[in-house]
């Protein structure tokens, strides 16, 4: 039976050191830590895996165990060396021998030469004696210079490192004080005890875990795993909630063994509160963060694990129900633990002003850029703990607080939000569930937290108004060929009232007023319909161009030249807006009759070429350059007239563009003008005109 616990003991102790001795060669990176700290493993591994075979054979493979177990120990020793620096010149690699390695490589000598002389032989009923104790006394120094060396290494850390390797001396120096306790009662009385042998390879075992994490701790030993926070965390909260089971067990048990009658009902009961007392503490907010606060703080260099903890606050200001006000507080809140918190945020008034809040009652408060409160907080650039403030103020020179934030509820934080160098605004938040201190290692994380939320406060400030200018560039431009549209019929009512006196008595003038008076009624009225309606889109449709056409001219009739319509097609369709196109098509002949003299000439005409319809717009007036045609004919706000707004030839080709036609222009000066519409017909380009509109 001993023998079988043996076994298994040992068999833990060589799996466990040899899963920790492949993770570190896996990840050795040439540092000579992690070189021998593994090789210190395997050879522990060797040394129980060759005990827990030995537990099984008969006679014992004694010699060869001896010799592993004086291999294991000046492994162990060698790797304790190394973190000492015995073995240096000052800040060189080259090895040294000093007095105490002369001694320590004696020592491990001698005791290699004992066990091969004595074969390892612990039966006293032999005449081997002398050999036993030499073989136990050696056992005891190794055990000793053990121990001494663990000593030496931790007294001789400074205080801020032995953070990291506090748990690798606990478990070596526990292998060589386990050591010295199994070969010092051996010593006593002269055997060594089988159950303190068995249990040798379960302590080797659990000190495993204690030099995983310290090799952890310390990444110029180069472990190549971490333990994870989650998994830490939510390990011991199910520890937690296991012992709490087992004793609430045990205690329901004492009830049913001597509750008589009654034991049954009371157990269950019992049980039952129990377990819902144990599920409200687990979902207890203020629990787990005290948890995590503890594990961080107990079990890791530093607090925060920076990757999860970046990634959940870029999510947190990404993702989420609330607004990003809200998202900011939150995210900064999640870093601290905090419970809730308010936004201010500096605006055109030069105000820091309130924003918006979670989880925590509105504060009214604003306060002035230039307010001392803003000047520390944009110089500084430090995070504020009021509670320090209250009992230290001279922590924080120069530092005013204001009357308002001395009155919001469990205020702890103020984190600065600092863009571009400048106080963009600053948040406030709340006490946290569980004690938080406000080290540099929490302050830096929250400045440069806030920093980043800074910048996306900002860059969604400059995306809405962004958004609001465009809204007023969209209206101003409508308006813009709304007051054109107004004032070419200003121009034809105007024309109509000089020609009125002369031609008053001319019915066919008074046919041509009233019709014109008619169309310019109708255009006004579908301009106020689209400026009241607020739809500046206008569908497109298949219409007959030669009706359009015959609107155009008749509209202009009144002036001088009158518009000469020439139809070479009359059955060509288009799709397009009607009173758009009627509009590019009214500008371009008013351009050309207001170039035109009197005894001149303006022509319309209309054709078709293979898939397109074709209207060309040519008149006998002064014409234009190719430079002002190719630098200031088709510029809005450029015009050659004293009214024009410079605007009208920009929309036309625009329009035309829209339909997937062009508009095209040939010129010279005292020539003449031709404007020619390229429009892609309704039966094959119906299509593409759609798509385009």
């Amino acid at each position: 039976m001993l023998a079988s616990i043996a076994t298994f003991s040992y068999s833990m102790a060589a799996i466990g050191h040899f899963v920790l001795a492949v993770l570190l060669l896996t990840s050795w990176r040439g540092r000579l830590h992690g070189m021998v700290l593994p090789i210190a493993c395997c050879l522990s591994a060797l040394w129980a895996s060759l005990l827990a075979y030995q537990a099984t054979q008969d006679p014992p493979l004694t010699l060869l165990t001896d010799v592993v177990e004086i291999l294991r120990n000046a492994g162990w020793s060698a790797f304790l060396i190394t973190l000492l620096g015995l073995y240096r010149h000052g800040n060189s690699l080259i090895p040294k021998l000093s007095p105490a390695m002369v001694a320590i490589m004696a020592l491990y000598i001698a005791c290699l030469i004992v066990a091969l002389y004595s074969h390892g032989d612990f039966d006293f009923s032999s005449h081997k004696t002398i050999d036993f104790i030499n073989s136990i006394v050696g056992s005891l120094a190794m055990a000793i210079l053990g121990m001494i060396l663990v000593e030496q290494l931790y007294r001789n850390t400074p205080l801020k490192q032995r953070w990291g390797i506090k748990f690798a001396c606990l478990g070596i120096g526990g292998i060589f004080a386990y050591d010295f306790y199994l070969y010092s009662d051996a010593l006593l009385l002269r055997q060594v005890n089988p159950e303190i042998w068995a249990a040798r390879g379960i302590v080797n075992a659990l000190v495993v875990p204690l030099i995983a994490i310290s090799a952890a701790r310390n990444p110029q030993w180069s472990v190549g795993i971490t333990v994870s926070r989650h998994i830490l965390f939510y390990s011991a909260a199910l520890f937690g909630a296991a012992a709490y089971l087992l004793a609430m067990a045990a205690a329901g048990y004492y009830l049913r063994f001597f509750g008589g009658n009654w034991g049954t009902v009371m157990q269950v009961s019992f049980l039952f509160g129990a377990v819902v007392l144990l599920l409200a503490v687990l979902f207890s907010g203020t629990l787990r963060s005290w948890l995590r606060v503890f594990i961080s703080k107990h079990f890791f260099s530093y607090n925060y694990d920076y990757r999860e903890e970046w990634l959940h606050f870029t999510r947190t200001l990404s993702e989420g129900e609330h607004g990003l006000g809200e998202r900011v507080i939150q995210a900064l809140a999640q870093l601290v633990e905090s419970p809730g918190g308010g936004l201010w945020m500096r605006r055109e008034s030069g105000h820091c002003e309130p924003v918006t809040h979670w989880n925590m009652p509105s504060a009214s408060g604003s306060e002035s850029l230039d307010s001392p409160f803003c000047q520390f907080l944009a110089n500084k650039e430090w995070v504020i703990d009021l509670q320090e403030y209250a009992a230290t103020p001279e922590k924080y020179p120069s530092l005013v607080l204001p009357q308002w934030l001395r009155a919001v509820y469990r205020a702890w934080l103020v984190v600065p939000l600092i863009q571009d160098r400048k106080l963009f605004g600053f948040v406030v938040l709340a006490q946290p569930r569980s004690r938080v201190k406000l080290n540099w290692e929490v302050s830096d994380l929250l400045k440069v937290a806030g920093n980043q939320a800074a910048s996306y406060l900002a860059q969604h400030e400059a995306v809405t108004a962004l958004m609001v200018a465009r809204q007023f560039e969209s209206f101003n431009r409508m308006s813009t060929f709304v007051v054109h549209d107004l004032k070419n019929l200003v121009s034809q009512l105007s024309l109509l009232l000089s020609n009125a006196e002369k031609h008053k008595k001319n019915p066919e003038f008074q046919k041509d007023m009233i019709e014109t008076v008619y169309l310019s009624v109708q255009k006004m009225k579908r301009l106020l319909e689209k400026l009241s309606s607020g739809d500046s889109s206008e569908k497109a449709g298949p219409l007959i161009i030669a009706r359009l056409l015959q609107e155009a001219v008749k509209s202009k009739s009144i002036a001088e030249p009158r518009p000469i319509l020439e139809i070479q097609d009359p059955n060509l369709s288009v799709c397009a807006n009607s009173s758009r196109l009627e509009r590019v098509v009214g500008h371009l002949i008013q351009n050309a009759i207001d170039a035109t003299s009197r005894n001149g000439q303006v022509r319309v005409q209309l054709r078709r070429e293979q898939d397109f319809a074709i209207v060309e717009i040519k008149d006998t007036g002064h014409g234009m350059s190719e430079e002002f045609i190719r630098e200031k004919l088709f510029k809005p706000f450029e015009s050659t007239k004293s009214a024009g707004m410079g605007i009208g030839v920009f929309e036309s080709r625009e329009y035309v563009s829209e339909l997937g036609g062009e508009l095209e222009v040939s010129s010279s000066e005292l020539d003449g003008t031709i404007f020619r519409i390229v429009l892609p017909l309704h039966q094959t380009g119906q299509q593409a005109i759609k798509a385009a509109t």
